[in-house]
């Protein structure tokens, strides 16, 4: 049954992971004016519609898959961890 449990955990965090960098994508999408206005003041120049939408989701997938990888990855590892001491824990009780 832990096993079970813990495998399942573990798909949900894998589902997470790309739903947090479509998540990213489509919110810097939603807010294209605002990555129009930071590439402005970066490069001097406005971006065209289709290149605000361009840039804008390619930001969003770039930061989402950082902020993905950051947080998924310490989820599975603090999993890791606990799942480690679970399996020691009984041998420390047989001393």
């Amino acid at each position: 049954m832990k096993f079970f449990i813990i495998n399942s955990f573990r798909s949900i965090v894998y589902i997470a992971y790309f739903a947090i960098i479509i998540v990213f994508g489509l919110g810097f999408f939603v807010e294209r004016a605002d990555v129009n206005r930071v590439f402005y003041d970066l490069f001097g120049r406005t971006l065209t519609d289709t290149g605000q939408g361009i840039v804008s989701i390619a930001a969003g997938l770039a930061f989402g898959y950082f902020v993905a990888t950051l947080l998924c990855g310490l989820i599975v590892t603090l999993l890791d961890i606990r799942d480690d001491i679970n399996d020691r824990l009984p041998d420390a009780h047989d001393d």
